[in-house]
């Protein structure tokens, strides 16, 4: 099998999970083979998995949409500034969060829903889901979703991005069977080092240069660097030709006949 680049998440939440101790409990990392050409990235096997159990890592369309997402495992203080632009610019995003977000940051999740953005579950605890059990896997989407049920409007998760971007076609379908999809990415760089942050304009830089049709872009709220460079990168884009889309877009477009949308 070839090996494709691979962009995996590294907030670490600690937290006891029942393991399988089983070579069949092997998982993927999610990854693709990166390219400049603003083309969809090749996932080669990763593909027939998921049009297997109807997952998503890009709009194939080949419309100029763009899909922004953002995992938020903790706060280093940049959410607000980043809802400040998305409002500004009448733009929706999807924020994928884990348990230890909600309970620190209830406000904060509250503010997404309120003004439209989408939440989805990142897992209660992050672990691998490729290595617990079935049961755990509900528990940790169940917790979640009580938990931002709790402190906003949104009662109803649909959309799973895994812990640490593991998966097998295991989890694919436990997850489809407890009513959830998993989305995936085409566009992502190393942006959650909050040491290392480069300045905007390497944000900005890393993004235009993968950009393409489609992207669902996975950024990391955590980072300054992100945050500065939002405003930047919906004004060109959208001087691109770009249209900013919800996961429910691609959805919907995708359910329906073709033509119909």
């Amino acid at each position: 099998m070839r090996i494709f680049s691979a962009v995996l998440l590294t907030i670490f939440i600690i937290a006891p999970f029942n393991v399988i101790q089983t070579e069949a409990a092997g998982g993927y990392g999610w990854g693709y083979k990166k390219n400049s050409n603003h083309e969809i990235p090749d996932i080669g096997k990763y593909k027939e998995i998921l049009d297997k159990f109807g997952a998503y890592y890009a709009d194939e369309s080949g419309e100029k949409n763009i899909y922004l997402t953002f995992d938020n495992g903790y706060e280093e203080g940049y959410t607000d500034d980043i809802l400040d632009v998305l409002k500004k610019e009448a733009v929706p995003a999807t924020f994928f969060v884990t348990g230890h977000y909600v309970e620190s940051e209830p406000e904060l999740v509250k503010r997404m829903v309120d003004e439209g953005h989408i939440v989805g579950n990142h897992s209660y605890h992050h672990p691998d889901f490729s290595v617990i059990t079935k049961n755990a896997v509900k528990e940790e989407l169940e917790t979640l979703e009580a938990a931002v049920a709790e402190v906003s409007d949104q009662d109803d998760l649909k959309y799973l991005r895994p812990p640490r971007g593991m998966f097998n076609e295991d989890t694919l379908q436990w997850a489809n069977e407890l009513g959830y999809m998993h989305i995936f990415w085409s566009l992502a760089f190393i942006d959650w080092e909050t040491n290392k942050q480069k300045g905007w304009e390497y944000a900005f830089d890393q993004i235009m240069s993968q950009i393409h049709p489609g992207a669902i872009v996975l950024l990391h709220t955590v980072s300054s660097d992100n945050a500065e460079a939002l405003e930047h990168l919906i004004a060109e884009l959208k001087k691109d030709g770009y249209a900013f889309k919800s996961l429910d877009d691609l959805v919907l477009k995708d359910q329906l006949p073709e033509g119909i949308y």
